[in-house]
């Protein structure tokens, strides 16, 4: 299937893997269908360049009726839609999306199906959720259309549930009480190449019918998971065996100290009792992409921004001052482990007035309220080692990517659209971000701190009286173009 003639349906394209293998697919010269159940979630923006090459529709699969009729000229189809983490039965769900998506598919020229599933060892007795993903691969090969299945076991990637798990655990807790599942066997694989093999096998029609383990260079427990993690980020973390915790209060515990919500908790540690190890190398025949170890998966996972399209070097790129404006509307500030101050006031000045107010920030200007506080800030900074304010920017009104500002470096600068975002390089325990976006009649004012481990947090706590009084004065002075 030649790649320069394919036509792509593209399930789950506002999920986790969706939004990053689509840029991956379009960069190729694919032409996509896009299905989303909300277009107001997809950010759209992001891939203006494409242009026609990209179709954006709306469709729920548990809802047939609710589909749209897919183009007669569709080559290849991928299914990434699960429902891990919802209440309910969930294999049921799974399979009336399954069923629905094939019949969907019917009347369509669509010669290959592609799915990312669950490492599986079919020998052994499987938990609901492993069973429901081998289902689906049933479901699937029996819509008629060859199947290509890739069974993946943790993905490593900012955003992936399993990872945010391991990322929230290490963070907040530096005594682990660890239940016998730690010690089960996984093998990880990190996002980039599991978009390497999505869209490696397309071009490789000898895959078609065929399913594939895909994992990492190695086999770890999942307590190597949450010890590595804890390696990458500086953190000391200690580990305590304990004998007596059910899946029922794993779940609970999980609940508890993470982010997740409790039907995911329960399906994931219910998961956790199997080990999701490749059990052959076929599909290093056809594709065999270097493979990103875990603790060097884990430092791209936690690069200083949450990023779809921007290339892994997209730091040193800001540096050298060569950032493509094309990447600027990627480059987000994570949103998984933070913890954030926002502040939403209407603009009182023109939208020009105020772009100059906050493009003309820090340096000798100063900052817009308790200036005295940025100073102490500045020579706290200072006595740590630090930078502080002393390097103060490269021109009063003119900002770029790249540019240093006081103790910050500038990742954003488009004024055009009113996007300001600045990376702390203070002495910190942890990572901070500040950014501003007018939009509407509106400034958003968004600070994000990233902390690094108790001490972190600890250091959030301490400054949050000095927030609550700086950072709604700031926004509403900006607001005024002042």
């Amino acid at each position: 299937m030649p790649s320069s003639a394919v036509h792509l349906l593209l399930t789950g394209a506002n999920g986790y893997i969706g939004l990053r293998l689509l840029p991956a697919l379009l960069d190729a010269g694919h032409r996509v269908t896009a299905v989303v159940r909300d277009r107001r979630r997809f950010p759209q923006g992001d891939f203006a360049a494409a242009g026609e090459r990209l179709r954006v529709v709306e469709g729920d699969f548990l809802k047939p009726d609710s589909l749209p009729a897919f183009p007669a000229d569709l080559d290849a189809a991928y299914y990434l839609l699960h429902s891990m983490g919802s209440a309910g039965d969930f294999a049921a769900s799974e399979e009336a999306t399954a069923t629905n998506f094939t019949a969907a598919l019917k009347g369509t020229g669509c010669r290959r199906v592609i799915y990312l599933g669950g490492l599986v060892d079919e020998s052994r007795p499987l938990s609901p959720h492993l069973q429901s993903r081998l289902h689906v691969e049933n479901v699937l090969r029996g819509g008629g259309i060859p199947l290509t299945v890739l069974r993946a076991s943790i993905i490593v990637g900012s955003g992936s549930a399993s990872f945010e798990i391991v990322r929230d655990l290490a963070e907040k807790l530096p005594v682990m009480v660890c239940p016998r599942w730690v010690n089960t066997r996984c093998q990880p694989i990190a996002i980039r190449n599991v978009i390497d093999y999505l869209t490696g096998v397309l071009d490789r029609p000898q895959t078609a019918g065929r399913t594939f383990d895909i994992g990492g260079p190695e086999v770890l427990r999942y307590r190597d998971l949450l010890e590595g993690y804890a390696a990458v980020r500086g953190l000391k973390r200690w580990f305590v065996p304990v004998p007596f915790l059910s899946p029922k209060l794993s779940s609970w515990w999980l609940y508890l100290m993470t982010s997740t919500s409790f039907p995911l908790a329960r399906t994931l540690v219910n998961s956790m009792k199997n080990e999701t190890v490749c059990h052959d190398q076929a599909i290093r025949e056809f594709l065999a992409p270097p493979l990103l170890g875990y603790r060097e998966a884990v430092d791209k996972a936690l690069a200083r921004i949450a990023q779809n399209r921007v290339p892994s070097s997209w730091f040193d790129a800001l540096n050298a001052g060569s950032l493509d404006p094309r990447f600027v509307d990627a480059i987000k500030v994570p949103e998984h482990g933070v913890l954030h101050d926002q502040q939403r006031v209407p603009l009182a000045a023109p939208r020009a007035a105020v772009l100059d107010a906050v493009w003309s920030l820090g340096g000798q200007r100063g900052w817009p309220a308790m200036k005295w506080a940025w100073r102490l800030r500045g020579r706290i900074d200072r006595l740590a080692g630090g930078a502080g304010l002393r390097r103060g920017r490269r021109h009063p009104t003119d900002l770029r990517p790249g540019d240093a500002l006081d103790f910050w470096r500038v990742l954003v600068a488009d004024r055009e659209r009113g996007r300001l975002m600045l990376y702390a390089e203070m002495k910190l325990p942890g990572e901070a971000w500040l950014e501003f976006e007018i939009e509407g009649g509106f400034l958003r004012q968004t600070a994000t701190f990233r902390p690094q481990g108790l001490l972190g947090r600890a250091y959030w706590y301490s400054v949050l009286p000095f927030h609550w009084l700086l950072f709604p004065r700031m926004a509403q002075r900006l607001a005024e173009g002042g």
